[in-house]
């Protein structure tokens, strides 16, 4: 059980590149084991007030599983000090208030909590329907992506729509959603220059993540649609309209709808 608990506990020393360059194959076939790669999971100081739980080598559904889990443990009896819990693919960042708490104590709090492996992700609680229109200039980059998968821009958005997806996090700026669920075959590379400004609503996808700017910001990701629904808004109650763990739907609207919907009440 020590050499469990020891191998858990690793500080953020990598080791040599050649070490990682042999343990990262056996991440992705699985095999986590073994003195060469880097234990999972395993709690890794990311600063003096934050404790980084690291849960998985790369972003699966049963990567988000474990880290919700923890969020949800760790959310239910909050540790004294403990400010916030910040969930990224394979990680939770637990962040405290070093006057109040320590490293270590936040330590001996998480530990116990850390899921098993293979955690199935949850039912979600509740599933959000976001009306999203695939015509036009509200996706400027669905004929590329379509190519990338040999589809027509209908085909390509009729697949991406009819995907069911995952919440995983948020991140970027306050609201922007990353989900889980894109299929494989939409999977695109970000633009080679990210764009100075894209508009609020706008859903896309780079690589094999989807997700949904809240805001008009720069960015890179390849878009292919884009909602009228307001995503983010500090001044309602539950300020985003994703949360992590949310189910989602995209349901396709012309733009037509867009249009009307964009021009009502907000």
């Amino acid at each position: 059980m020590k050499r469990s608990l020891r191998a858990i506990l690793a500080h953020g020393n990598p080791g040599p590149a050649r070490r990682r360059g042999k343990a990262l194959p056996a991440y992705r076939a699985g095999r986590v084991s073994g003195d060469d790669a880097p234990p999972i999971p395993r709690l890794v100081p990311s600063s003096d007030a934050a404790l980084l739980a690291v849960l998985a080598a790369e972003p699966s559904e049963s990567a988000t599983a474990a880290v919700l889990a923890l969020r949800a443990a760790l959310a239910a009896s909050p540790p004294p000090g403990l400010v916030d819990l910040r969930p990224a693919y394979t990680s939770l960042l637990v962040v405290f208030d070093p006057r109040t708490t320590t490293h270590e104590e936040i330590e001996r709090i998480v530990m116990p909590l850390l899921p098993p492996p293979g955690l199935a992700l949850a039912p979600a609680e509740r599933t959000v329907e976001i009306p999203v229109c695939y015509e036009g200039e509200c996706a400027p980059d669905l004929a590329d992506v379509a190519r990338g998968a040999g589809l027509a821009p209908e085909e390509a958005a009729a697949l991406h729509a009819g995907a069911s997806y995952r919440v995983a996090f948020l991140g970027f700026s306050p609201g922007f959603a990353y989900l889980l669920g894109l299929p494989p075959g939409l999977a695109t590379p970000r633009l080679p220059a990210p764009r100075l400004r894209v508009p609020a609503g706008s859903v896309g996808i780079a690589g094999g993540q989807t997700g949904l700017y809240p805001r008009a910001t720069p960015g890179g990701w390849r878009l292919v649609g884009r909602t009228p629904v307001p995503l983010f808004d500090p001044g309602r109650e539950g300020a985003s309209l994703l949360l992590p763990g949310d189910a989602v739907r995209f349901v396709p609207v012309s733009r037509h709808d867009f249009d009307l919907f964009s021009k009502g009440p907000r």
